[in-house]
Protein backbone atom coordinates (compact mmCIF):
# COMPACT_ATOMS: atom_id res chain seq x y z
CA UNK A 1 0.00 0.00 0.00
CA UNK A 2 1.22 3.50 -0.62
CA UNK A 3 3.33 4.91 2.16
CA UNK A 4 2.32 8.77 0.72
CA UNK A 5 4.87 9.79 3.25
CA UNK A 6 7.77 8.47 1.61
CA UNK A 7 9.92 10.37 -0.88
CA UNK A 8 9.02 10.75 -4.27
CA UNK A 9 11.36 8.09 -5.46
CA UNK A 10 9.55 4.79 -4.80
CA UNK A 11 6.47 3.83 -2.98
CA UNK A 12 7.28 1.52 -0.07
CA UNK A 13 5.21 -1.32 0.85
CA UNK A 14 4.31 -2.79 4.27
CA UNK A 15 2.45 -5.74 4.16
CA UNK A 16 0.94 -7.55 6.67
CA UNK A 17 1.95 -4.89 9.23
CA UNK A 18 0.04 -4.77 12.26
CA UNK A 19 -2.72 -1.98 12.12
CA UNK A 20 -1.69 -1.38 15.90
CA UNK A 21 1.92 -0.43 14.76
CA UNK A 22 1.76 3.05 13.64
CA UNK A 23 -1.45 3.31 12.06
CA UNK A 24 -4.22 3.23 14.85
CA UNK A 25 -5.26 6.74 14.08
CA UNK A 26 -5.29 6.53 10.65
CA UNK A 27 -9.29 6.17 9.19
CA UNK A 28 -10.01 3.00 7.70
CA UNK A 29 -9.72 4.30 4.41
CA UNK A 30 -5.82 5.53 4.48
CA UNK A 31 -4.88 2.21 6.16
CA UNK A 32 -6.26 0.31 3.55
CA UNK A 33 -4.28 2.84 0.71
CA UNK A 34 -1.22 2.83 2.72
CA UNK A 35 -0.98 -0.93 1.37
CA UNK A 36 -0.72 0.27 -2.10
CA UNK A 37 2.18 0.14 -3.95
CA UNK A 38 2.54 0.25 -8.32
CA UNK A 39 6.10 -0.98 -8.97
CA UNK A 40 7.66 0.16 -12.54
CA UNK A 41 8.36 -2.43 -15.02
CA UNK A 42 9.27 -0.32 -17.96
CA UNK A 43 9.00 2.97 -18.99
CA UNK A 44 9.76 4.45 -22.90
CA UNK A 45 9.64 8.06 -24.70
CA UNK A 46 7.76 7.84 -27.79
CA UNK A 47 8.55 9.77 -30.64
CA UNK A 48 6.07 9.92 -33.20
CA UNK A 49 5.72 11.85 -36.79
CA UNK A 50 2.03 12.85 -37.40
CA UNK A 51 -0.06 11.16 -38.77
CA UNK A 52 0.69 8.34 -36.06
CA UNK A 53 -1.44 5.37 -34.25
CA UNK A 54 -0.47 2.79 -31.97
CA UNK A 55 -1.75 -0.33 -30.43
CA UNK A 56 -1.36 -1.23 -26.63
CA UNK A 57 -2.00 -4.67 -26.38
CA UNK A 58 -3.79 -6.22 -23.36
CA UNK A 59 -1.47 -6.76 -20.35
CA UNK A 60 -1.56 -7.74 -16.77
CA UNK A 61 0.07 -4.39 -15.45
CA UNK A 62 -1.17 -1.25 -15.04
CA UNK A 63 -0.66 1.88 -18.32
CA UNK A 64 0.75 4.91 -17.74
CA UNK A 65 0.84 7.69 -20.23
CA UNK A 66 2.10 11.33 -20.32
CA UNK A 67 1.64 13.63 -23.22
CA UNK A 68 4.49 15.92 -23.60
CA UNK A 69 4.34 17.49 -26.73
CA UNK A 70 1.68 17.49 -29.60
CA UNK A 71 -2.12 16.59 -28.80
CA UNK A 72 -3.19 12.79 -29.47
CA UNK A 73 -6.75 10.66 -28.90
CA UNK A 74 -7.27 8.04 -26.89
CA UNK A 75 -9.45 5.26 -27.42
CA UNK A 76 -10.00 1.98 -25.14
CA UNK A 77 -12.70 -0.77 -25.96
CA UNK A 78 -15.04 0.57 -23.17
CA UNK A 79 -14.73 3.93 -23.99
CA UNK A 80 -15.10 6.93 -26.79
CA UNK A 81 -12.28 8.78 -27.91
CA UNK A 82 -11.24 11.31 -25.75
CA UNK A 83 -8.59 14.23 -26.34
CA UNK A 84 -4.91 14.23 -24.09
CA UNK A 85 -3.93 17.78 -24.57
CA UNK A 86 0.18 18.41 -24.28
CA UNK A 87 0.56 18.02 -20.06
CA UNK A 88 -2.03 15.46 -19.82
CA UNK A 89 -1.68 12.16 -18.31
CA UNK A 90 -4.21 8.94 -18.20
CA UNK A 91 -3.99 5.55 -16.17
CA UNK A 92 -4.76 2.63 -17.35
CA UNK A 93 -5.57 0.51 -13.74
CA UNK A 94 -6.05 -2.91 -15.48
CA UNK A 95 -4.00 -2.43 -18.48
CA UNK A 96 -5.90 -2.94 -21.10
CA UNK A 97 -6.18 -2.62 -24.90
CA UNK A 98 -6.39 0.81 -26.06
CA UNK A 99 -5.44 3.29 -29.14
CA UNK A 100 -3.32 6.48 -28.72
CA UNK A 101 -3.67 8.35 -32.39
CA UNK A 102 -2.61 12.17 -33.23
CA UNK A 103 -6.38 11.52 -35.29
CA UNK A 104 -9.12 9.26 -34.50
CA UNK A 105 -9.15 8.14 -37.98
CA UNK A 106 -5.36 7.11 -38.21
CA UNK A 107 -5.01 3.58 -38.67
CA UNK A 108 -3.51 1.99 -35.69
CA UNK A 109 -0.13 -0.63 -35.61
CA UNK A 110 0.90 -2.37 -32.83
CA UNK A 111 3.49 -0.09 -30.57
CA UNK A 112 6.02 -3.27 -29.91
CA UNK A 113 6.83 -3.29 -34.27
CA UNK A 114 8.13 0.31 -33.68
CA UNK A 115 12.22 0.36 -33.34
CA UNK A 116 12.97 0.48 -29.52
CA UNK A 117 16.32 1.28 -28.49
CA UNK A 118 17.19 0.83 -24.94
CA UNK A 119 18.64 4.08 -22.69
CA UNK A 120 18.67 2.51 -19.19
CA UNK A 121 18.02 -0.53 -17.27
CA UNK A 122 13.69 -0.88 -17.93
CA UNK A 123 13.96 2.29 -19.55
CA UNK A 124 14.01 3.31 -23.63
CA UNK A 125 12.84 4.95 -26.43
CA UNK A 126 10.40 4.29 -29.03
CA UNK A 127 11.13 5.73 -32.48
CA UNK A 128 8.68 6.07 -35.22
CA UNK A 129 9.53 5.53 -38.71
CA UNK A 130 12.07 8.09 -40.38
CA UNK A 131 12.46 9.38 -36.69
CA UNK A 132 15.51 9.94 -34.09
CA UNK A 133 15.80 11.08 -30.78
CA UNK A 134 16.97 14.38 -31.72
CA UNK A 135 14.15 15.40 -34.31
CA UNK A 136 12.43 18.41 -32.73
CA UNK A 137 9.46 17.99 -35.03
CA UNK A 138 8.04 14.47 -33.41
CA UNK A 139 5.03 14.24 -30.63
CA UNK A 140 6.78 13.18 -27.85
CA UNK A 141 4.89 10.65 -25.28
CA UNK A 142 6.31 9.18 -22.21
CA UNK A 143 4.62 5.82 -21.02
CA UNK A 144 4.52 3.55 -18.40
CA UNK A 145 3.91 -0.16 -17.11
CA UNK A 146 3.40 -0.20 -13.50
CA UNK A 147 2.24 -3.78 -11.41
CA UNK A 148 0.11 -3.35 -8.87
CA UNK A 149 0.56 -4.93 -5.32
CA UNK A 150 -3.22 -5.66 -5.45
CA UNK A 151 -4.39 -8.69 -7.36
CA UNK A 152 -6.28 -7.44 -10.69
CA UNK A 153 -9.13 -9.07 -9.39
CA UNK A 154 -8.70 -7.01 -5.91
CA UNK A 155 -12.58 -5.25 -5.75
CA UNK A 156 -10.38 -1.78 -5.60
CA UNK A 157 -8.59 -2.35 -8.88
CA UNK A 158 -12.17 -3.99 -10.63
CA UNK A 159 -13.96 -0.66 -9.01
CA UNK A 160 -11.88 1.36 -11.65
CA UNK A 161 -12.43 3.00 -14.84
CA UNK A 162 -10.63 1.57 -17.92
CA UNK A 163 -8.99 5.23 -18.00
CA UNK A 164 -8.16 7.68 -15.47
CA UNK A 165 -7.28 11.09 -16.47
CA UNK A 166 -4.95 13.37 -14.20
CA UNK A 167 -6.69 16.32 -15.01
CA UNK A 168 -10.20 15.27 -13.97
CA UNK A 169 -8.65 14.49 -11.00
CA UNK A 170 -6.62 17.64 -10.61
CA UNK A 171 -9.03 20.20 -8.89
CA UNK A 172 -9.08 17.58 -5.92
CA UNK A 173 -5.58 16.90 -5.38
CA UNK A 174 -3.23 20.11 -5.49
CA UNK A 175 -0.35 17.14 -6.04
CA UNK A 176 -1.62 16.18 -9.25
CA UNK A 177 -0.88 19.59 -10.78
CA UNK A 178 2.69 19.92 -9.32
CA UNK A 179 3.60 16.46 -10.62
CA UNK A 180 2.32 17.13 -14.09
CA UNK A 181 3.95 20.15 -14.06
CA UNK A 182 7.50 18.80 -12.74
CA UNK A 183 6.96 16.00 -15.60
CA UNK A 184 6.22 19.10 -18.35
CA UNK A 185 9.98 20.75 -17.06
CA UNK A 186 12.13 17.26 -17.30
CA UNK A 187 10.77 16.91 -20.72
CA UNK A 188 11.21 20.36 -21.85
CA UNK A 189 14.85 20.63 -20.42
CA UNK A 190 15.58 16.86 -21.57
CA UNK A 191 18.44 16.91 -19.29
CA UNK A 192 20.39 13.89 -18.33
CA UNK A 193 18.99 11.50 -16.26
CA UNK A 194 15.56 13.29 -17.42
CA UNK A 195 14.27 9.56 -18.17
CA UNK A 196 15.12 7.97 -14.80
CA UNK A 197 13.62 11.01 -13.06
CA UNK A 198 10.01 11.09 -15.27
CA UNK A 199 9.57 7.19 -14.35
CA UNK A 200 9.82 8.40 -10.96
CA UNK A 201 7.42 10.67 -10.94
CA UNK A 202 5.03 8.57 -13.39
CA UNK A 203 4.96 5.69 -9.98
CA UNK A 204 4.06 8.99 -7.62
CA UNK A 205 1.46 10.41 -10.32
CA UNK A 206 -0.38 7.20 -10.68
CA UNK A 207 -0.39 6.85 -7.17
CA UNK A 208 -2.24 10.50 -6.73
CA UNK A 209 -4.58 9.85 -9.55
CA UNK A 210 -5.81 6.91 -7.28
CA UNK A 211 -6.19 8.51 -4.54
CA UNK A 212 -7.74 10.95 -5.18
CA UNK A 213 -10.39 9.20 -7.58
CA UNK A 214 -10.93 7.33 -4.18
CA UNK A 215 -11.22 10.69 -2.47
CA UNK A 216 -14.11 12.05 -5.09
CA UNK A 217 -16.50 9.73 -4.12
CA UNK A 218 -15.49 7.51 -6.87
CA UNK A 219 -18.62 4.85 -6.47
CA UNK A 220 -21.87 4.94 -4.89
CA UNK A 221 -22.77 4.20 -1.27
CA UNK A 222 -22.81 0.80 -1.17
CA UNK A 223 -19.86 -1.50 -1.83
CA UNK A 224 -16.33 -1.76 -0.87
CA UNK A 225 -15.68 1.98 -0.94
CA UNK A 226 -18.42 1.84 1.20
CA UNK A 227 -17.29 -0.29 3.86
CA UNK A 228 -13.86 1.16 4.05
CA UNK A 229 -15.90 4.65 4.70
CA UNK A 230 -17.47 3.26 7.35
CA UNK A 231 -15.55 3.68 10.52
CA UNK A 232 -16.44 0.44 12.33
CA UNK A 233 -16.82 -1.84 9.50
CA UNK A 234 -14.03 -0.14 7.12
CA UNK A 235 -11.73 -1.46 10.48
CA UNK A 236 -12.32 -4.54 9.56
CA UNK A 237 -11.61 -4.78 6.19
CA UNK A 238 -8.66 -2.39 6.77
CA UNK A 239 -7.01 -5.57 9.29
CA UNK A 240 -7.72 -7.99 6.28
CA UNK A 241 -5.92 -6.13 3.65
CA UNK A 242 -2.98 -5.32 6.18
CA UNK A 243 -2.60 -9.17 7.15
CA UNK A 244 -4.82 -11.42 4.33
CA UNK A 245 -2.70 -14.53 5.58
CA UNK A 246 -3.96 -14.87 9.43
CA UNK A 247 -7.14 -17.17 10.47
CA UNK A 248 -9.87 -14.42 9.90
CA UNK A 249 -12.89 -15.95 12.09
CA UNK A 250 -16.43 -14.29 12.02
CA UNK A 251 -15.93 -14.11 16.04
CA UNK A 252 -12.44 -12.02 15.86
CA UNK A 253 -13.47 -10.01 13.33
CA UNK A 254 -17.15 -9.55 15.32
CA UNK A 255 -14.94 -8.19 17.90
CA UNK A 256 -12.50 -5.87 15.97
CA UNK A 257 -15.32 -4.35 14.86
CA UNK A 258 -17.30 -4.47 18.01
CA UNK A 259 -20.36 -6.12 17.56
CA UNK A 260 -22.41 -9.36 17.61
CA UNK A 261 -21.34 -12.10 15.68
CA UNK A 262 -24.75 -11.91 14.11
CA UNK A 263 -25.21 -8.25 13.43
CA UNK A 264 -21.65 -7.98 12.21
CA UNK A 265 -21.87 -10.62 9.58
CA UNK A 266 -25.22 -8.94 8.66
CA UNK A 267 -23.66 -5.58 8.31
CA UNK A 268 -20.58 -6.73 6.03
CA UNK A 269 -22.66 -8.79 3.71
CA UNK A 270 -25.26 -6.41 3.05
CA UNK A 271 -22.41 -3.81 2.35
CA UNK A 272 -19.65 -5.82 0.83
CA UNK A 273 -22.35 -8.22 -1.34
CA UNK A 274 -20.78 -11.08 0.20
CA UNK A 275 -20.23 -13.06 3.77
CA UNK A 276 -16.87 -12.13 5.69
CA UNK A 277 -15.84 -15.78 5.13
CA UNK A 278 -16.15 -15.47 1.45
CA UNK A 279 -14.57 -12.38 1.20
CA UNK A 280 -11.78 -13.61 3.94
CA UNK A 281 -11.20 -16.76 1.30
CA UNK A 282 -11.22 -14.49 -1.92
CA UNK A 283 -8.45 -12.23 -0.29
CA UNK A 284 -6.41 -15.23 0.97
CA UNK A 285 -6.34 -16.22 -2.45
CA UNK A 286 -5.05 -12.78 -4.36
CA UNK A 287 -2.29 -13.32 -1.44
CA UNK A 288 -1.40 -16.79 -2.60
CA UNK A 289 -1.22 -16.11 -6.03
CA UNK A 290 0.90 -12.75 -5.56
CA UNK A 291 2.99 -15.28 -3.48
CA UNK A 292 2.90 -18.17 -6.12
CA UNK A 293 3.48 -15.55 -9.49
CA UNK A 294 5.69 -12.71 -8.27
CA UNK A 295 8.11 -14.04 -5.62
CA UNK A 296 8.03 -17.54 -6.75
CA UNK A 297 6.80 -18.86 -3.69
CA UNK A 298 5.92 -22.97 -4.07
CA UNK A 299 2.51 -24.17 -3.57
CA UNK A 300 2.64 -26.41 -0.62
CA UNK A 301 4.37 -23.20 0.87
CA UNK A 302 1.99 -20.87 0.52
CA UNK A 303 -1.00 -23.58 1.37
CA UNK A 304 0.67 -23.79 4.67
CA UNK A 305 1.34 -20.50 5.30
CA UNK A 306 -2.03 -19.94 4.84
CA UNK A 307 -3.13 -22.92 7.03
CA UNK A 308 -4.44 -25.39 4.59
CA UNK A 309 -4.01 -28.96 5.55
CA UNK A 310 -3.22 -30.21 2.07
CA UNK A 311 -1.91 -28.94 -0.69
CA UNK A 312 -4.86 -30.96 -2.87
CA UNK A 313 -7.84 -28.38 -0.56
CA UNK A 314 -6.25 -25.59 -1.51
CA UNK A 315 -5.60 -25.76 -5.22
CA UNK A 316 -9.39 -26.17 -4.57
CA UNK A 317 -10.06 -22.88 -2.83
CA UNK A 318 -7.54 -21.25 -4.95
CA UNK A 319 -9.67 -22.43 -8.60
CA UNK A 320 -12.67 -21.72 -7.08
CA UNK A 321 -11.94 -18.06 -6.31
CA UNK A 322 -9.34 -17.54 -9.34
CA UNK A 323 -10.77 -19.52 -11.70
CA UNK A 324 -7.39 -21.56 -12.51
CA UNK A 325 -4.85 -24.03 -10.28
CA UNK A 326 -2.04 -21.79 -8.58
CA UNK A 327 0.15 -23.80 -11.29
CA UNK A 328 -1.09 -21.88 -13.35
CA UNK A 329 -0.10 -18.34 -11.98
CA UNK A 330 3.60 -19.44 -12.09
CA UNK A 331 5.58 -16.89 -13.96
CA UNK A 332 7.42 -18.91 -16.96
CA UNK A 333 10.80 -18.39 -16.17
CA UNK A 334 9.55 -19.60 -12.89
CA UNK A 335 7.59 -22.90 -14.20
CA UNK A 336 10.58 -23.81 -15.93
CA UNK A 337 12.68 -24.09 -13.19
Amino acid sequence: MLDLSSTPERMVVTQGRSLAAGAANLDPLTQVLLGLRLDGVEYGRCLLRTPWAVAFRETPHARFHFVARGGCWLRTRGTDWMRLDPGSAVLLPRGSFHVIASAPDVPAIDIDTLARRAVADGIYVVEGQGLDAADGAADVMFCGEMRFNLDPLHPLVAMMPDAMRADDLARRDPTVPALLEAMEREVSLDRIGACGILARLADVLAASIIRAWVECGCSDSTGWIAAVRCPKLGKVVAAIHADPARNWTVPLLADLMGASRSSFAQAFTRTMGESPAKYVAKMKMFQARRWISHDGMRVAVAADRLGYDSEASFSRAFKRVIGHPPSASRAPAMAAR
